[in-house]
């Protein structure tokens, strides 16, 4: 399969992350000249061992800038159509928009991806495809909160939850994400007031990102709160006690 430009990417949706694929150029000799640029925000083990396998199968080398999401997209717009990369790798279904926004996407056609990869997971156009996901899980303290009381996102806003809540900035683009499927699902009115029931419900301003909102709930700031599940799993699997202990509690 030849390769064009502006095709691989990595996204998440609201309550789940996706991986996907993208050309960023097309007519390229990416191919002929047997290396691939790829920029990633993803910076895992894991997918070094992707790529060995893709050069070991293929012979074609692969040239890994990494960085953040944010600047990975700003960066290919900057360097407009002089751009080397082939391939961008980001998270989030909000980001993959905006780098469609950005008009950094040309449009693509895979047989192979098209059968493997299911209708929701890939853009209508070929513009990315999605490889991997991950749900946006609600955490909670298991001495104060009792699981079946949990249980959807609309819940979240039930006043039960007064002074109980923690999430990040509504800015972050997961949450962005969460918003845009709510909207989707329950349509614009019924989301806002959603919205303004969860801002009831904060047991503080919305700060720092996925990891302390879990080590606040397991210091006893908040009872509950928002995040993706791989967050959490890092603090399990962690070498540190201490961490893992805020893991499992």
């Amino acid at each position: 399969m030849q390769i064009s430009r502006r095709q691989f990417v990595t996204t998440a949706a609201a309550s789940a992350a996706f991986g996907a694929v993208q050309l960023l150029r097309p007519d390229t000799s990416t191919a002929q000249t047997k290396v691939l640029n790829l920029y990633s925000s993803r910076h895992y083990n894991t997918d070094n061992a992707l790529y060995e396998g893709f050069t070991k199968q293929t012979g074609i080398k692969v040239n890994l800038l990494e960085g953040k999401d944010d600047e990975l997209l700003e960066r290919i717009k900057s360097e407009g159509a002089k751009s080397p990369a082939d391939v961008l790798i980001t998270v989030d279904a909000g980001r993959l928009w905006r780098a469609e926004q950005m008009g950094l996407f040309a449009s693509s056609s895979s047989s192979i991806l098209n059968q493997r990869i299911p209708g929701n997971l890939r853009h209508p156009q070929g513009k990315w495809y999605g490889f991997s996901k991950r749900a946006r899980v609600i955490v909670y303290n298991r001495d104060r909160v009792n699981p079946s009381q949990l249980s959807t996102y609309e819940d979240l806003a039930n006043p039960k939850w007064k002074g109980k809540l923690l999430v990040r900035s509504s800015t972050n683009v997961y949450n962005v994400s969460l918003v845009s499927a709510l909207i989707e699902k329950l349509g614009a009115g019924a989301t806002e007031s959603w919205c303004k029931g969860l801002v009831g419900n904060f047991a503080r301003s919305p700060s720092g990102g996925d990891t302390d909102q879990i080590k606040a709930v397991a210091s006893g700031v908040g009872d509950l709160a928002l995040c993706n599940s791989y967050y959490l799993l890092r603090l399990v699997k962690s070498k540190d006690p201490q961490e893992q202990a805020i893991g499992k509690r």
